[in-house]
């Protein structure tokens, strides 16, 4: 493995036969690379202390020299760093013997100055590459020594050359003192390792501990989860036969007396399924069972739903109940219905249940997205009691009523808020509260949803074309394209009449002289004979159609043609295309004959108002 000093100092320590721990070693080199400005550092400090001996010129030569070797150095570690569990460790304190190498020369340099500081100058380098060697490989004394060991030769040189002089055994006195240090070094370092193994052995045996009593918990709350689940499920069929019974009870004659305990049986068995229920959905989200269905919603069915059963709930107990829309609301979104009729259901069931005097009220507000998206906030006001601030963190708690009286007066389980908030939840939403004592409170259920159609396409209302005693109308129609013909024949054939067809005027007002009609459409454009030509001619005849109301048709919108139209002798003047509300209105006022329609142009009600 590799070590490093954080100064540029390395080594590796043998695992197993010599074999290089690859993985240790890359982390070490990594601290390496990151610290290298520490290096730099520490260089530039040595190159002060010898400026002071040396002289600028040897002190800027070591410096330049030793910044070079350790630019080197790292160079050959971040090329091989990649590369330390494939047989490159054996590099690191090559590389990091060499380095200390160019650092073991500056006491030498300060020893050889000749200047009066320079012995204890170059006695002090000496003892502060060990420490600097030693404090950062403390945990492999054996390969600080070999990484340290260019110091050691730089001390035997001086040793010699001190042989015989003064200076010999102050200098040689250095050594058990720094040798005496670094081992108390180690010593404490190998201690403390100890107490760190110790520590991460007994922590380990903790968070064992700590996972099988979680193991337990979870296994005791799916077994408690799995029970309920089974219990509520299973109670609910005989709770469904008892019910049935009850219902089919009902049914048959009863003294009133019987009907009364009758009705204690129902009310009781539909609060215990509805207890059940709570419980069942309950277990369900636990385990995470529940279901949703996602399907084309439409807010204004869902919005039936939601107020129906609770406006005639409020107003039995005397409360003003009030439903309103704001912003843009989308016509139809992807959603559960069925899942947000429940949560919407809870919180209107609680304010109309806990509210004594007042109203209660539902807003659907709206907000458009970005990505067809948008968001919708269902409000549920009501004027009653309210809750304290301190009530609130723990109103969707399960199994948890604000007050405690409520559940003797009310019944319950508590789980309502609970099981409404975890599916808002699990559907991306949430449940929000605010509420003043004394004033009411304000749940709000926020949700967003995929937009299928901002805007639904109104079905057209029926469009009737009878007349009053429901006799079928003989109806002529005058029109040369086959296309219009065909569609005014099969809609008053749908209407229950009688059309006959003509493909122009002259053909028209031979048909008129042969059979006597109830009515007569009348295109305008036509060849062989136009429409306002064949109406003057059917007027001005003997025929049996000369008091028969007349309609004509047109592309026209002119006042003008409108004007010519009534002249030449038709009743009612309808543009094309045509609009079929007001076709019907011309055909259900027939049985008034040419006045009858006629008033319907002075009313101003058709096309036709001149």
């Amino acid at each position: 493995m590799v070590e490093s000093d954080g100064f540029g100092k390395s080594s590796t320590r043998e695992t197993g036969a010599g074999e290089v721990g690859g993985g240790e070693a890359a982390q070490a080199l990594r601290a390496i690379l990151q610290t290298q400005h520490l290096r730099y550092l520490i260089i530039f400090t040595w190159a002060l202390g010898l400026l002071a001996s040396v002289g600028f010129t040897i002190a800027a030569l070591w410096f330049v020299g030793t910044v070079a070797a350790g630019t080197l150095r790292g160079a050959v570690e971040r090329h091989i760093s990649d590369r330390v569990g494939a047989g490159w460790g054996l590099v690191f304190p090559a590389v990091a013997t060499a380095t200390t190498a160019a650092w073991a020369a500056a006491p030498l340099l300060a020893w050889y100055s000749g200047h009066p500081f320079g012995p204890a100058l170059a006695a002090t380098l000496l003892v502060c590459g060990y420490v600097l060697v030693f404090s950062q490989l403390r945990a492999s004394p054996w390969q600080a020594l070999v990484i340290s060991s260019p110091y050691g030769v730089a001390a035997g040189i001086i040793l010699i050359n001190m042989w015989g002089g003064p200076l010999f055994w102050p200098f040689l006195s250095i050594l058990p003192l720094t040798a005496s240090g670094l081992v108390v070094l180690v010593l404490m370092t190998v201690l403390r390792e100890e107490r760190i193994r110790a520590f991460q052995a007994h922590q380990a045996h903790l968070i064992e501990e700590l996972e099988a009593a979680r193991d337990k918990a979870n296994a005791a709350s799916d077994a408690k989860t799995n029970f309920l689940g089974v219990v509520s499920h299973e109670l609910r069929t005989p709770m469904n036969g008892v019910l049935g019974a009850a219902q089919l009870l009902g049914s048959t004659r009863l003294e009133p007396t019987q009907r009364e305990y009758l009705s204690i049986i129902r009310n009781s068995g539909d609060n215990l399924l509805s207890l059940l229920n709570d419980i069942l959905d309950m277990t369900k989200i636990e385990a995470g069972k529940m279901t949703f269905e996602i399907v084309d919603v439409s807010t204004e069915d869902l919005h039936k739903r939601v107020t129906g059963p609770f406006q005639a709930q409020a107003e039995a107990k005397g409360l003003d109940f009030n439903a309103r829309f704001e912003g843009e609301i989308p016509a139809v979104v992807r959603g559960d219905p069925l899942r947000i009729c429940q949560v919407i259901h809870n919180l209107l069931s609680n304010a109309v249940k806990f509210t004594d005097k007042g109203e209660v009220s539902l807003l659907a507000r709206g907000e458009r997205l970005e990505d067809g998206r948008a968001r919708l906030d269902f409000a549920v006001t009501d004027s009653g009691a309210g809750i304290a601030a301190d009530d609130l963190a723990r109103m969707f708690q399960p199994f948890t009523q604000v007050d405690v009286s409520s559940t003797r007066r009310f019944g319950g389980t508590g789980l309502g808020l609970t099981i409404a908030r975890r599916m808002a939840n699990i559907m991306g939403g949430e449940i929000s509260v605010e509420s003043t004592l004394g004033e009411g409170s304000t749940f709000t259920f926020s949700v967003e949803a995929d937009v299928v159609e901002w805007t639904r396409q109104t079905a057209a209302e029926p469009i009737h074309a009878d007349i009053k005693d429901g006799r079928p109308l003989s109806v002529l129609l005058v029109e040369d394209h086959p296309v219009n013909r065909m569609i005014l024949q099969a809609w008053l054939d749908s209407a229950g009449h009688i059309p006959a067809t003509a493909e122009n005027g002259q053909t028209g007002v031979e048909a008129a002289g042969e059979q006597r009609f109830d009515l007569i459409i009348m295109d305008v454009n036509m060849p062989v004979m136009d429409g306002l030509t064949a109406t003057r001619a059917i007027r001005d005849g003997q025929g049996p159609n000369q008091d028969t109301p007349i309609v004509v048709l047109s592309a026209s919108a002119r006042r003008e043609d409108h004007v010519a139209g009534l002249d030449a002798g038709a009743d009612a003047y309808l543009n094309k295309p045509i609009d079929f509300s007001a076709l019907a209105k011309v055909i259900n006022r027939v049985s008034g004959g040419r006045a009858g329609v006629r008033a319907l142009v002075d009313a101003g009600e058709t096309a036709a108002a001149a």
